[in-house]
C-alpha cells in the first residue's frame, strides 16, 4: 500500500462498506455499460450506474451518496439482469440510499429522499400504501394543490379509502427491527 495515502482503521470505505453491506464484489463491473443501457430513468440520472460503479471504486464517497442516480433508481433490475457478471445492482442503489440516509450528507434528489422515507413510515405504520397518507408527503413538497382535484374525483367515486387498512402485523415488525439492527433502516 502506498504510504502517502494515510489510512484511518475506523472507517471503511465506500467500496468496502458497500461490498459487506450489499453482499456483492463491486470490483467485479469492468464497465460494459450494459446496466446504463437497459435503464429506463437512465435519461434522468446525473451519473449512470456504472459510472456510480466507478466512483465507488475510487473512493467518491460524497460524489455517489449526494447523487440523483441513486435515488431516482427504480430497482426494476433491468440492470441487474443484463449484467454479465451477475452483480445486483439495484440492491447495490438501495444499499447506497441507506448509506446516505445514515451519512447526513444531502440527497441529490430531496424530494425523492423525503418520498422514500415517507414511504417507509407509511408502510411501517399500515402495512401497505396509503394513498390519503400521501397528502402528507405532497404537503411537505408543496404538492398538494396540483393533486386536489383528481384526488377528489376518485375520493367521490370511492377508490381512495378515508380510514387506512392494515396489513403485516408481527412479520412486518420483525421485518423492520431486522433491517434496523443490520442498519438498512
Amino acid at each position: 500500500m502506498d504510504s502517502s495515502y494515510p489510512v484511518n482503521a475506523s472507517h471503511k470505505s465506500l467500496l468496502e462498506e458497500v461490498n459487506q453491506a450489499s453482499g456483492e464484489t463491486i470490483q467485479n463491473c469492468y464497465q460494459c455499460q450494459k446496466c446504463a443501457a437497459g435503464c429506463p430513468v437512465n435519461f434522468a440520472m446525473d451519473i449512470l450506474p456504472n459510472q456510480v460503479f466507478r466512483h465507488i471504486q475510487y473512493g467518491h464517497r460524497d460524489k455517489v451518496l449526494s447523487s440523483k442516480t441513486i435515488w431516482l433508481c427504480a430497482s426494476c433490475h433491468a440492470c441487474s439482469t443484463r449484467c454479465p457478471n451477475s452483480i445486483d445492482i439495484a440492491k447495490v442503489m438501495d444499499t447506497l440510499r441507506s448509506i446516505s440516509n445514515r451519512s447526513g450528507l444531502a440527497a441529490g434528489e430531496k424530494d425523492i429522499s423525503l418520498f422514500h422515507r415517507f414511504f417507509l413510515k407509511l408502510i411501517r405504520f399500515t402495512g401497505r400504501t396509503w394513498e390519503p397518507g400521501f397528502g402528507l408527503y405532497k404537503l411537505q413538497t408543496g404538492g398538494l394543490p396540483g393533486m386536489m382535484g383528481w384526488a377528489m374525483k376518485l375520493f367521490f367515486k370511492g377508490k381512495i379509502p378515508i380510514f387506512p387498512t392494515f396489513k403485516g402485523g408481527k412479520d412486518l415488525k420483525r421485518i423492520f427491527k431486522e433491517s434496523e439492527r443490520e442498519g438498512v433502516l
